[in-house]
């Protein structure tokens, strides 16, 4: 029998970053589409780790099955570590993908220090409790103009230290393997190809 492995997000482009990261295990994905039923997770916690801590076991505990949460803050040092943990809603609550990125360069626009970095929590958990706690951080700085077409949320404006290039500038298959939310997964795959065997 193949494990099923419900990932908390109903984001697509979240969920086939992670999908193919994971592709290398023998696992059932699934995704909360797939799990209308399930109540909303509220992500009231001041940390991307208490965020996704909460959101994993919670689903796990629901849907009764194994599951996989992350969440993702972008800490800008001149505005003070912002958006943080609020980086998905940064420019509002019903806010899109380019309005966060306007609002991080208009916050920006006379700022010499654009140092930045991305961290990832990536949290396991089965209904029972938490298995697995991993984190991924890169840094970079803030472009002052978006580049490159590919990805989403802050790829275009996030520029990976040491490649000169914006993660929407890179291949999709070169962000996979060097990004924060790769990173965080990486360190979650051992745990999950034990899991996936013993099922």
């Amino acid at each position: 029998m193949v494990m099923k492995l419900l990932i908390a997000t109903h984001n697509r482009d979240k969920l086939s970053e992670i999908r193919a990261l994971l592709a290398g295990i023998k696992l059932e994905i699934l995704s909360l589409d797939e799990y209308p039923e399930l109540p909303e997770v509220v992500e009231d916690r001041d940390t991307i780790e208490g965020n996704a801590a909460k959101k994993a076991l919670e689903t796990a505990i629901h849907s009764g099955i194994c599951c996989l949460a992350d969440d993702t803050g972008l800490f800008i040092d001149a505005l003070g570590g912002a958006p943080g943990v609020y980086a998905a809603r940064f420019a509002g609550e019903s806010c899109t993908y380019r309005d966060n990125r306007l609002k991080a360069l208009d916050l920006l626009k006379d700022k010499a220090d654009r140092k930045a970095l991305f961290k990832t929590a990536a949290v396991l958990a089965a209904p029972d409790g938490i298995i697995a706690i991993r984190q991924g951080v890169v840094t970079g700085k803030i472009t002052t103009q978006e580049l490159g077409d590919q990805g989403f949320g802050y790829d275009s404006i996030f520029e990976l230290d040491g490649t000169g290039k914006t993660y929407a500038q890179m291949d999709a298959e070169i962000k996979n393997e060097i990004s924060h939310r790769a990173l965080a997964l990486k360190a979650i795959l051992p745990i999950l190809k034990t899991l996936a065997q013993l099922d």
